[in-house]
């Protein structure tokens, strides 16, 4: 039977089949003689060995549509990055990078704030002002009043979507409120989910409805991923891309070179400043780590 990779700990598997719940799993041999490594996420085929204690192997990985490398997940559709407007305050140049992460990977990005009853409509314009120009779609909610939630339901809808956000803005409220009770009170699944001690390190996802999943993931705040070079930064902030080719100098860091495009565009207006300021201290620290 078809099920999907629910979590990975340990050398176990646990896979989630549609109608039946979720397997505890052994990956064969063959996959570690392959170099192949199963990941969250993946759709795999499971021999049952005992279906009354939901026991199996994984006999065979599907191809995979897309392979993420931070968090380490697989056939992933969206990332909703969750901030909150306020307690703990937003911070920009974190968000930014969440957002360089997903976009390095070529994944579709959901800025979603959470906490929006503690801000006034002056603090959610000063958002979109900021993050629409490049192209994301921004979701204020509330968590505690409920608010927003059915607009995050629909845009989740038939989707695996890795949820994102550092600690205290509220992610495990939104995402409780987000599942299905009816797959939460089917079997086990949550109990079985929670196994092991050191669950916040590894990615897990959870079963909204049969067809859509949340993807939880560990935080992350380093930028030190492979084959990611400073010189190609301004690739990861879409509404910069427009303005390079203005760039007199072919190579141009956007920083100290003069008739730049990008560095114009700031100057107009038509970038904003925090983006700008933000993408020079990450260069920075793109150049000290490739330094050492």
């Amino acid at each position: 039977m078809t099920g999907k990779i629910m979590k990975g700990i340990a050398g176990f598997y646990y896979v989630y089949v549609s109608g039946y719940g979720l397997f505890e799993c052994k990956a064969k041999g063959v996959f570690r003689k392959k170099g192949i490594k199963p990941l969250v996420g993946d759709l795999v085929e499971i021999a049952v060995i005992d279906e009354q204690e939901m026991t199996g192997n994984i006999e065979d990985i599907l191809p995979r549509k897309n392979e993420l490398i931070r968090p380490a997940v697989s056939n992933i559709d969206m990332a909703l990055i969750i901030f909150a407007m306020a307690k703990p305050d937003p911070n920009l140049n974190l968000l930014d990078r969440f957002l360089i992460m997903m976009e390095f990977q070529n994944l579709p990005v959901t800025i979603c704030l959470n906490k929006a009853d503690l801000a006034d409509e002056e603090a959610c314009e000063y958002f979109r002002r900021i993050y629409e120009p490049a192209g994301y779609r921004i979701i204020f909610c509330s968590a505690k009043e409920q608010s927003g939630i059915n607009e995050l339901k629909e845009l989740i809808s038939h989707k695996t979507v890795a949820v994102a956000g550092p600690s205290g803005v509220g992610k495990s409220s939104l995402v409780n409120l987000l599942q299905s009770k009816e797959v939460m009170e089917t079997g086990s699944i949550s109990e079985k989910l929670k196994r092991g001690k050191h669950t916040t390190r590894h990615s897990q996802i959870l079963p909204v409805s049969d067809e859509t999943f949340i993807v939880d993931t560990p935080g992350f705040s380093s930028l030190d991923v492979p084959g990611m070079e400073k010189e190609d930064l301004w690739r990861y902030y879409p509404e910069f891309v427009p303005y390079e080719p203005e760039c007199r100098f072919q190579g141009c860091s956007h920083i100290n070179e003069p008739k730049c495009g990008i560095k114009t565009a700031v100057e107009e207006g038509n970038i904003p400043l925090e983006r700008y300021d933000n993408y020079k201290l990450l260069f920075e620290e793109l150049r000290q780590i490739r330094k050492y």
